[in-house]
């Protein structure tokens, strides 16, 4: 929404300037996206006398020009300088617009300075329109009157310097889509006084031929008021200069008077209005919802195919108006048109923003129509529009068209003065409430408030206390402590499962990975690469085909950001998330989860060689860490991954018996080919509700026991079928003894084609390392010679190993 700052003077009494009003708006709620000063583009631009005019001696169409100007301003000493100047109807006497050197030149962009032009020296420039961006005519430079004070700014001359301001408007606030009821916001600041809006009542000198007729359909819903004058004798040309000026200085471009009319009170008064020339209305107008099929070629000179229930505008021979978006090109006003049909009618904003997105066709009535204006203005604004058209056109009107009535919108809500420093925390008197609501239109009867007709958005009390704490200013807010339920220290109110994520995400940060928040939606070829894609998880209304499911697993989502990242050229990337996995759409079918992805290589190249391509020991390492910090216990049993995501013979998980915490490994090549991924790529995945709770509920570390007795480590090498994993002997060593073996490590595995040439085919050889640690006496050599030997028959019974002789 842009304005000028002598137009908001219309409507508001006040001194301040472009700066003041800039600033209160912002705090108001109307965000100021700029406020262009006038004075930074045309300030330079001074009056100033043609001396004489001659012909350039170099050059046939130029002119040689001693230009008499005062730099001092007008009343100081003249100083006469010469300007070469190309323009044809440069002459002696006349008086333009001069730009000294070190202008910028708007419509050109280009800085003046001193120079030569065909061997004659030039030290500025008599201006056009089109190089002071006033309109596109370079025809020749501008003349000016003969009494123009010379010496002055040309801005301050031309009543120019108008500061313009755009603000920001957020959807809720269709009343500040005009200048009235931003003057009403800043008024009830304090900024100035609202003058009063006067009421036109041009008196009807005849009955109106044009009828009109809504529809009993859209009478209900749709267009619940219509309206319409018709003047004849109109003279549709140029509309005056300070209604151009003010439509240039919003960007719009002035057409003819009846059209600038129009868009002069869409921005005046959030009023949208349409004129028609009413000789090309045949018989009378009636607002009526498409049957489909009907075709209108609008004014943007596009044709438009409409669907059943679009609202429209017909005279007899056909539609003529997109209702409350474009009128159509037939019926429009042109510089012949001598009877026009002023039409001004409430119409609702979700029929006007159905219609004008299916047909993708924008206007500045669809943008306030869809958003609400203020349906007892309907009829007002008609008479104002009508009014405005008698002064600049003349002509005669008729008595008023109408159909329809107002909407009753009329609605109230409970007020209570104190809600203000519960909702808000600002302490403002009840007077003090009740004056700034009745600034702002409101009727206040009692404890209730009633919103006025213009302001839509108000839907609650709560609305109420919104009002008045931007009226009043958050800006003073001072922060205050909430008070504390209990004196002394809180307790924690973080749950089990909060604190378990709330580590992964510090050790994972810790290992060197960085967080990432992807989507809960994915597309459904992702989904089914991780188990995922079944009906119940598809979305009905999607906002895009890449975000058509919910997803199975959060690795989809890493994998898609480590694809941008190394589209951009960062290869080696370790990322994490921690959010939830869905197996169907209803409450309870989701999973908390923390999955890791690394990417690339483990470490920087460096002059040692020891840059290496991640593997699956460094995604298990990682997983075992982040458990570890969400409390797991130390000791789980190792198996081998089943998802198909995962690739076979480099996965493996991590868990309690038949409990699952973690998944491990290298991801399958299809995945990451299909993810648009460059391999190697290792990850984790885990469960933090899988994680059983501690025995002990205190946050603090168990003491350090260490053993003041000799440890014993005993060596083993067994021989065993070469299908038989490592984790399967580890596990069923440690079962030997739980009290005294502390720890079993391999440290040596002999396998392959020397190994089955010396053991046999199809065996292996495995050593490993047996730590004995007792806790209340030194073990003796039976003792120790007991342990080995159930160290021995476990690893038998559980694998079929012997000891290697």
């Amino acid at each position: 929404m842009k304005f000028t700052l002598s137009w908001l003077k219309d409507h508001l009494d006040t001194s301040a300037d472009a700066a003041t009003v800039a600033a209160a708006l912002t705090d108001l709620g109307l965000e100021v996206e700029e406020v262009a000063d006038p004075v930074g583009r045309l300030g330079a631009f001074t009056i100033a006398r043609v001396i004489e005019a001659v012909p350039h001696p170099n050059a046939d169409r130029l002119r040689l020009c001693r230009v008499a100007t005062w730099p001092a301003g007008p009343g100081g000493p003249m100083e006469e300088v010469q300007v070469v100047c190309g323009a044809p109807n440069a002459r002696t006497g006349m008086v333009g617009i001069f730009a000294p050197p070190g202008t910028r030149i708007p419509g050109t962009g280009v800085d003046l300075r001193p120079g030569m032009i065909r061997g004659v020296a030039s030290n500025g420039m008599l201006c056009s329109e089109r190089e002071l961006e006033l309109s596109e005519d370079h025809d020749g430079i501008i003349e000016l009157p003969g009494d123009a004070p010379l010496g002055a700014r040309y801005i301050d001359w031309a009543g120019l310097n108008d500061p313009v301001i755009h603000i920001k408007v957020t959807p809720n606030r269709p009343d500040a889509l005009g200048v009235r009821g931003i003057a009403r916001d800043l008024a009830a600041r304090g900024l100035g006084v609202l003058k009063p809006q006067p009421r036109a009542a041009p008196a009807g000198r005849f009955p109106c031929p044009v009828t009109v007729a809504i529809d009993p359909v859209l009478k209900a819903r749709g267009c619940p008021l219509f309206a319409g004058r018709l003047v004849r004798g109109v003279t549709n040309g140029p509309s005056p200069v300070w209604l151009q000026r003010r439509l240039r200085a919003i960007g719009l471009r002035p057409i003819s008077a009846l059209v600038d009319i129009t868009n002069f009170f869409t921005f005046d008064r959030n009023r949208p209005l349409h004129v028609f020339d009413a000789a090309r209305i045949a018989g009378g107008l009636r607002i009526h919802p498409a049957a489909g099929g009907e075709r209108l070629v609008a004014l943007d000179g596009k044709t438009y195919a409409l669907a059943p229930g679009m609202m429209l505008i017909s005279d007899d021979a056909g539609p003529e108006s997109l209702a409350g978006i474009m009128g159509g090109e037939a019926s429009g006003v042109t510089a012949a048109t001598t009877e026009v049909f002023i039409e001004s009618a409430y119409w609702d904003p979700l029929t006007v923003a159905a219609t004008g997105r299916a047909l993708r066709i924008g206007s500045d009535a669809r943008y306030r129509f869809e958003r609400g204006v203020d349906p007892e203005d309907t009829v007002p604004g008609l008479e104002a529009a009508t009014a405005m058209v008698l002064e600049l056109c003349g002509g005669e009107a008729s008595a008023l068209a109408v159909d329809g009535a107002v909407p009753d919108n009329s609605r109230s809500y409970g007020f209570d003065s104190g809600r203000l420093k519960r909702l808000v925390g600002l302490d403002l008197p009840e007077a003090a409430q009740r004056a700034t609501l009745a600034a702002l239109g409101f009727r206040l009867v009692g404890d209730r408030a009633h919103p006025p007709s213009w302001r839509p958005d108000i839907q609650g009390e709560a609305d109420l206390v919104e009002e008045v704490a931007r009226i009043a200013s958050l800006a003073g807010l001072q922060g205050v402590p909430l008070p504390r339920p209990a004196p002394g220290v809180a307790r924690p109110v973080l749950t089990a499962a909060q604190r378990r994520e709330g580590m992964a995400r510090r050790t994972a940060a810790a290992l060197g990975y960085s967080e990432c928040v992807t989507y809960s939606f994915i597309d459904a070829a992702a989904a089914a690469l991780f188990g995922g894609g079944a009906g119940a998880c598809r979305l009905d209304n999607p906002i895009s085909s890449e975000m058509t499911h919910l997803r199975p697993d959060l690795l989809p989502g890493l994998l898609r950001a480590a694809a941008r990242n190394q589209a951009r050229g960062f290869a080696d990337l370790a990322l994490f998330e921690v959010g939830p996995a869905f197996s169907g759409g209803e409450p309870g079918e989701e999973t908390a989860m923390v999955a890791g992805l690394r990417v690339g290589a483990a470490g920087p190249r460096d002059p040692h060689g020891s840059r290496r391509a991640v593997d699956v020991f460094d995604a298990r390492a990682d997983a075992e860490a982040v458990l570890a910090a969400a409390g797991a216990p130390a000791r789980l049993q190792v198996g081998r991954a089943a998802q198909g995501w995962w690739h076979p013979g480099r996965a493996g998980t991590l868990a309690l018996g038949p409990r699952v915490l973690a998944a491990f490994g290298e991801l399958h090549p299809r995945v990451l080919a299909a993810l648009d991924v460059r391999g190697p790529a290792v990850a984790f995945t885990l469960w933090p509700a899988a994680i059983p709770a501690p025995r002990s509920r205190t946050i603090a570390r168990p003491a350090l026991r260490l053993s003041d007795y000799q440890t014993v480590e005993r060596d083993f090498a067994f021989v065993l079928d070469a299908r038989v994993e490592a984790a399967a002997v580890v596990t069923a060593a440690q079962g030997a003894d739980k009290a005294l073996i502390a720890e079993v490590r391999v440290f040596d595995e002999f396998a392959g084609a020397r190994a089955e040439a010396q053991l046999g085919a199809g065996r292996k050889s495995l050593a490993i390392t047996v730590r004995l640690e007792p806790r209340d006496r030194t073990l003796t050599e039976a003792e120790i010679e007991a342990v080995s030997a159930r160290v021995v028959d476990k690893v038998a019974r559980a694998t079929g190993g012997v000891l290697r002789a």
